[in-house]
């Protein structure tokens, strides 16, 4: 099952992903870097393929030919991860009466 980077609900397709792909759920591009398994935001080029051209925006739909898709590691990336991780920060800080 592959997991919009974006929204971190799993999305099926029938064969591999167009460039115009949305996600169901957020409507959020899935042909990104964010939904690469090559992307790495600590290697040359924030991708770990040589080869592959700087893409400016990360989220957003690319002309990548060396785009495949990452399983679904990437769960709890994105918006709900981030939202959940403040929301427990807030909560640990918060102040006590």
């Amino acid at each position: 099952m592959w997991i919009c980077h974006a929204c971190g609900k799993g999305v099926k397709f029938q064969g591999g992903v167009s460039r115009q792909e949305i996600c169901p759920h957020c409507r959020g591009d899935l042909h990104c870097c964010l939904n690469c398994s090559l992307h790495d935001e600590y290697a040359q080029n924030q991708c770990q393929e040589p080869s592959a051209e700087w893409v400016s925006d990360r989220g957003k739909n690319n002309f990548c030919e060396y785009f495949a898709f990452k399983e679904s590691a990437g769960l709890g990336k994105g918006r709900r991860g981030r939202d959940e991780a403040l929301a427990k920060l807030e909560a640990l800080f918060k102040k006590k009466p």
